[in-house]
C-alpha cells in the first residue's frame, strides 16, 4: 500500500524543513505532501526544497481546508497527518501503521499526560474528551489530536462534512464512529511546538465551546435535545403544580415551557434524521 503523509501548514518556516527533511529520510518511498495555507513566509520553498509536493492556497482557509486538500492530493491508500510545528515525532508513523494492519480504519495518536501543552488547552481537551466519551459510548482519550493514520477510502467519503477550521479532528473522529468504523488511540508523546501557535485565546475559546454542542449533534442529536426537552417539560409541570396549588390556575408560562419542550424535542428528531441522511453513504 502506498504512504502519503500529509503535513497542513500555515507560516512554519521555523520546522517546516526540518520536519520534511526528517519524513523523508524515515519514509523515502512515502509520497510527502505539505499543503501550505496561505503562509506570508518560506514554509513552501522550504518545504520543496526538502523533497515535498507542495499543495498552496492562495489565502489562508483553515486548517480543515488543508487537511482537506491535501486528502484530495494524495495518490496514497494510507494517509497520515501530523502537524508541522514538530511536535509529533515522524517514528511513532510505524506504529498507527500496525494497528491499521489489526483491523482499524483510524488509528490516532492520542496525547499522553507527559505530553507539552498549556493548562488551559489541557482541560478544555479533557472536558471534550469526556462530553465525546459519554456521547458516543466509546472511551476517547484525545479528540483533536492532528497526528492519525487512515484508509485514504473511507476519509474521503466524510471530506463534505469537515468544516475548514481546527476542528476538523473532533469531526472525523466523530464521523466514523457514528459510521461504525473501528477507531484506535494509541498513546503518543506531543513535544513543545517550535515557533509561535495559532491559537488565538477569546476567539478559539468560543469555538470551542461551540465544539462541544456540535460532539453531540454529529453523533446523535436526541441525545442533546431529548434531556433538554424533559428539562424543559419538568419546568413546566413543576411551575403548573405550583401555580395550581397557589393560585388555582394554569398560567402562560406553564404553557411556554410545555411548548418549549415539545419544540425542543421535534427539533432533536428532525436533526436525528438529518444526521441518519448524512451517513446513510458511509457503510
Amino acid at each position: 500500500m502506498r504512504l502519503s503523509i500529509i503535513i497542513p501548514a500555515k507560516n512554519e518556516a521555523e520546522s517546516i524543513g526540518e520536519v520534511v527533511g526528517r519524513i523523508r529520510s524515515d519514509f523515502p518511498k512515502a509520497e510527502v505532501i505539505v499543503v501550505d495555507d496561505g503562509s506570508t513566509d518560506e514554509t513552501a520553498a522550504l518545504a520543496e526544497e526538502r523533497g515535498a509536493k507542495v499543495v498552496s492556497h492562495p489565502k489562508s482557509l483553515g486548517n480543515g481546508a488543508a487537511v482537506k486538500s491535501g486528502a484530495r492530493a494524495a495518490e496514497g491508500e494510507i494517509l497520515v497527518f501530523l502537524d508541522a510545528d514538530g511536535q509529533h515525532d515522524p517514528a511513532d508513523i510505524p506504529r498507527l501503521l500496525e494497528k491499521l494492519d489489526e483491523g482499524y480504519d483510524m488509528v490516532v495518536g492520542a496525547r499522553s499526560s507527559s505530553s507539552h501543552a498549556n493548562t488551559a488547552r489541557l482541560a478544555a481537551n479533557g472536558i471534550y474528551n469526556v462530553i465525546a466519551s459519554m456521547v458516543t459510548g466509546h472511551r476517547i482519550p484525545d479528540l483533536t489530536s492532528g497526528f492519525r493514520a487512515v484508509k485514504a477510502e473511507l476519509f474521503r467519503k466524510f471530506l463534505y462534512l469537515l468544516p475548514n477550521g481546527f476542528s476538523y479532528p473532533t469531526t472525523i473522529t466523530m464521523a466514523f464512529l457514528r459510521a461504525g468504523y473501528p477507531v484506535e488511540f494509541l498513546p503518543i508523546v506531543a513535544k513543545k511546538r517550535v515557533g509561535k501557535s495559532h491559537i488565538k485565546p477569546v476567539k478559539d475559546g468560543i469555538r470551542f465551546l461551540l465544539i462541544i454542542f456540535k460532539i453531540a449533534t454529529l453523533y446523535s442529536p436526541l441525545k442533546l435535545f431529548l434531556p433538554t426537552s424533559f428539562s424543559f417539560f419538568g419546568l413546566g409541570l413543576g411551575y403548573y403544580l405550583y401555580t395550581f396549588v397557589t393560585e388555582g390556575r394554569f398560567t402562560n408560562m406553564s404553557l411556554l415551557l410545555f411548548s418549549a419542550a415539545v419544540i425542543v424535542f421535534l427539533i432533536g428528531l428532525i436533526s436525528e434524521q438529518i444526521t441518519a441522511l448524512n451517513y446513510r453513504d458511509s457503510a
